[in-house]
């Protein structure tokens, strides 16, 4: 029981700090659609 409460602690951590580091990627302008490079993309800002 111990050994499944620390893998799901450890699971929600590393989901928790990609959450996080998505919401301050987005905040800074980036995003996983677009890398800001209108070439390729055709333009969306």
């Amino acid at each position: 029981m111990l050994g499944t409460i620390l893998v799901s602690v450890i699971v929600l951590m590393i989901v928790g700090a990609i959450v996080y580091s998505m919401v301050r990627d987005k905040k800074k302008g980036k995003s996983i659609q677009c890398g800001g490079d209108c070439r390729h993309c055709g333009g969306c800002h």
